[in-house]
This record gives structure tokens, C-alpha cells and sequence, in this order.
């Protein structure tokens, strides 16, 4: 598991509210509990508190500490509603509409992020990930300078030096085909949160070509936005299109690209569309020992992050510092 004793570090002097969008599951009170035991986080946990508390005892969690927040009881429901209808009052959204769908926990927590009552947002052990991503475009939106939403995972696994070994991979799972600037878009955000698990990223655009060996649209789109990536952020180092092989191996580097300062050393990768990013990481998870943390999500206003709905604990316990950090 990946050490997460810088991230932590900075939570404890800038604590942090998170909230859980399923707070009764028991992978959720699980990891709350971890999370209050190490005083660094506060966990929000949305639900019918009576089942929360009669399931955390009935499992032996303390969530002593935890706040609970039940969604059909909330003393600040009104200024909630009347705040989603200023927010979507371009698709006409009424305040009987606004009560139904705020009924919905993805949603009521993502109204809690939008007002401050929390930090950041953690959900999807029980909801898909379009579930997670819907309401914050529509509530939370894009960053300024965003039009998109992307995300990455950061994949790890130990080195014989001692050290873990870090990369990440993206856009794995938001982004089904994206075009050049939105191939910048992601490289950015990408960078950005490679640089808070400790990695000096060097980046590479990838593709079934290196330099023109191969060609085709999908090579020419990669080619194309590795050099619009190199003139929006300056001071990193990025370079494609490369074939994988090019890009992590200094032997092959050498003969199919000698003079790239990236090449047979690249450690953040910008795939060319979902499919190509989603084999990709699985790959590296299943047969290559790297743990996955991810999705994680990027270019939002506030730090919204999706579970896997077969996710454990352990996982959920992890991905909350991610969030924290992040936000």
C-alpha cells in the first residue's frame, strides 16, 4: 500500500470534512472509523442515523466523532433547495423538483460540498460512477480555464530500491474519445495530481507510433496535442507521440528516440481514448503488482472522488486521504 504519511501530514495541519454519500455501508463506517482514529479527517456520513449508529455497533466500528447527517431531516433544506434552483434555474428547475432530487444522497452531498458544510466528497460504493459525476457538473462544474472533467489513477508497487514505484494513467475512465485540447486538458490536471504523490512527471503521449514511425489520425491527433501540451505548461517535460516500449524502456528509447528527455523514463501517461487508458491500467493492476487508486477525478471546483462499487475498506480508507489531500 502506497505511504501515505505526506498526505496525511498535511491534513492534520489543514484538517479536513469529507463527506460519505452512503454512510450506512459497512466499507464506509469501516474506513470512518480508521479515519477518526488517526484525528485527520472528519468523516460526514449521510443516511438515517439510527441505521448508521445500530450498524457500526452491530460491526464494532467506533465512529465516535463522525458527524451524521440524514438527508429527509435536515435543518438547512430549505436554503438548500432554494440554492439548486439558483443553480439550475436555466433548465427551469422548480422547488417540488428540487425537493425529489435532492432526496437522493449523490445529490444532497454534493449540495453539502457546494455550501461548505464539507470539503470534499467520496461516493459510489453504491452508485455508478455517472451517479458521482452528474450532479457535481451540474452543481459543483468545471474549474475556471476547465471544460472538461478527466481523471487518472495513480498506480504503485514496491521497488527493489525500497521505494514504491509511482505512475499515472490517464484519462482511464471519464473521457470515451477525447480530441486535442481536451488530450491538454487532461495532461494538465493530470500533472497536477501526480505532483501530490510525490512524482516529477515526465510525460508521454502515447501511441501505436514514435515520431512518425507509424501513421494515421490517431497518431497525428496524439502528435498534435503533445506539442500544444509542451507550449501550455512550459516548464514540464512532455513528449510524444511514443509507443509504450519507447517510453518506459532507456534501451529501446535509445535507438527509436535518443535525443527525447522523456523517453525510456516516463512515468505520467496520457493514453489516446478510454479504451486504450482503461486496458492500460488494468493491465498494469492485474499483471504488473501496481495497486490502483482511482478514479480520481479532475477539474472540478471542489475535489469529488468515485468508489468502486466492489470497492473494500481498505479502499475506501485510502481513496478518502486522496480526496482530502486533493481538495
Amino acid at each position: 500500500m502506497y505511504n501515505f504519511g505526506t498526505m496525511i501530514k498535511k491534513l492534520k495541519a489543514d484538517p479536513k470534512k469529507i463527506v460519505f454519500t452512503e454512510g450506512s455501508d459497512p466499507r464506509i463506517l469501516e474506513a470512518a472509523s480508521r479515519l477518526l482514529a488517526s484525528n485527520f479527517l472528519t468523516p460526514v456520513l449521510l443516511g438515517d442515523p439510527g441505521e448508521i449508529l445500530q450498524t457500526a455497533e452491530n460491526e464494532g466500528f467506533n465512529i465516535h466523532g463522525a458527524e451524521i447527517i440524514d438527508p429527509k431531516n435536515y435543518d438547512r433544506f430549505d436554503e438548500m433547495v432554494n440554492l439548486f434552483c439558483e443553480i439550475r434555474k436555466s433548465k427551469g428547475v422548480t422547488p417540488d423538483q428540487a425537493r425529489k432530487i435532492l432526496a437522493s444522497s449523490n445529490y444532497f452531498g454534493t449540495m453539502l460540498v457546494k455550501m461548505g458544510v464539507g470539503d470534499c466528497l467520496l461516493g459510489g460504493a453504491t452508485y455508478s460512477t455517472a451517479d458521482t459525476v452528474r450532479p457535481a457538473l451540474q452543481i459543483i462544474k468545471t474549474k475556471p480555464g476547465n471544460k472538461i472533467v478527466s481523471s487518472c489513477f495513480i498506480l504503485v508497487r514496491p521497488a527493489a530500491t525500497g521505494d514504491n514505484e509511482v505512475i499515472a494513467m490517464a484519462d482511464c475512465a471519464i473521457n470515451i474519445k477525447p480530441d486535442e485540447d481536451q488530450l491538454v486538458e487532461i495532461c494538465g490536471e493530470t500533472i497536477r495530481c501526480a505532483k501530490v504523490f510525490g512524482v516529477d512527471p515526465k510525460v508521454a503521449f502515447l501511441s501505436y507510433s514514435t515520431f512518425g514511425s507509424g501513421k494515421g489520425e490517431d497518431v497525428d491527433k496524439m502528435r498534435n496535442a503533445c506539442e500544444k501540451a509542451k507550449k501550455a505548461f512550459p516548464d514540464e517535460l512532455i513528449d510524444g507521440e511514443l509507443q509504450f516500449d519507447a517510453a518506459v524502456s532507456p534501451t529501446v528509447a535509445r535507438t527509436k528516440c535518443p535525443n527525447s528527455k522523456v523517453a525510456g523514463y516516463a512515468n505520467t501517461f496520457i493514453f489516446p481514448d478510454i479504451n486504450a487508458g482503461n486496458i492500460g491500467y488494468k493491465i498494469a493492476q492485474r499483471m504488473g503488482g501496481f495497486d490502483a487508486y482511482g478514479p480520481i477525478l479532475l477539474g472540478l471546483n471542489a475535489q469529488i472522488n468515485d468508489l468502486s462499487r466492489g470497492c473494500n475498506a481498505n479502499e475506501v480508507y485510502s481513496m478518502s486521504i486522496i480526496t482530502a489531500a486533493l481538495a
